[in-house]
């Protein structure tokens, strides 16, 4: 009997963050505890769909790499809220470069958690801050995601500590945390950042936020330029930065 090779899911929701776009997102879930807020769609936005969920302090999101250059998912033009998870065999990729690997040495795709897959689905275990009903309609706002703003939601389920916290779990290649780098701000920026408090574009609560992105350097691993600066948006503002000597240099925060 022969099986379907693809199928077609719902988007129940999207998932809101201040990551406008993929650079400067964290690697993975967690690192950074930047605050999102997922809104649903109807039906799934219903309050009895939820029942129980409050006793949970942390959520599985299962959700689509939407910003894959390479996806050729198919939306039905007929239906915003479904789309068909349907990558090309032709465009299969067996191996990847991880950064953490130094964007060099390849490894299987599926020993990665590599954008470009067959299926072009992520996880992330993030916590659960607390649940809001508005109009009828539930949100949820979260803290540690690792997601592009807008980013499709196709499920989410309960964290289960006995079972999904695995002590002896073995992690490969990634064994340790990310290494933190210290951030320092050049006078200019510090002046900038004044300026944009005042105006109401930053707040204090976001500083802590940009500081613990920038220290897990966001640059792509092959790049170790000290006489070059990169660019990260955050929110509202355009963060323009360098790294010398392991250290992170702010050097420039403009509004968006």
């Amino acid at each position: 009997m022969n099986q379907p090779t693809h199928i077609t899911v719902p988007i129940i929701g999207h998932v809101h963050t201040p990551f406008v776009e993929k650079f400067g997102v964290p690697r993975q879930p967690n690192l950074v505890d930047v605050e999102g807020v997922i809104e649903f769609v109807p039906p799934y936005d219903q309050p009895a769909a939820f029942e129980g969920l409050e006793g949970f302090s942390h959520l599985w999101l299962i959700w689509q790499f939407h910003q894959n250059r390479e996806l050729k998912s198919l939306t039905k033009p007929d239906d915003s809220s479904a789309t068909k998870l349907a990558p090309t065999p032709e465009s299969f990729r067996a191996q990847i470069r991880p950064p953490r690997l130094g964007g060099n040495e390849k490894i299987g795709v599926f020993a990665s958690r590599s954008m470009y897959r067959p299926a072009p689905l992520g996880l992330s275990a993030v916590k659960l801050d607390r649940i809001e009903v508005v109009d009828g309609r539930v949100r949820l706002h979260i803290i540690g995601p690792d997601l592009v703003d807008g980013t499709p939601l196709i499920d989410l389920k309960p964290y289960i500590a006995y079972s999904d916290a695995i002590s002896t779990a073995v992690s490969g290649f990634a064994v340790e945390a990310p290494e933190v780098h210290p951030v320092y701000w050049t006078r200019a920026a510090l002046w900038q950042k004044h300026q944009l408090i005042s105006l109401g574009v930053l707040s204090n609560h976001q500083l802590p936020l940009i500081e613990g992105l920038l220290a897990l350097d966001p640059r792509p691993a092959y790049q170790d330029d000290a006489l070059r600066d990169y660019g990260m948006s955050y929110d509202r503002v355009n963060v323009r930065f360098g790294v010398q000597s392991g250290e992170i240099w702010i050097k420039e925060l403009t509004a968006r």
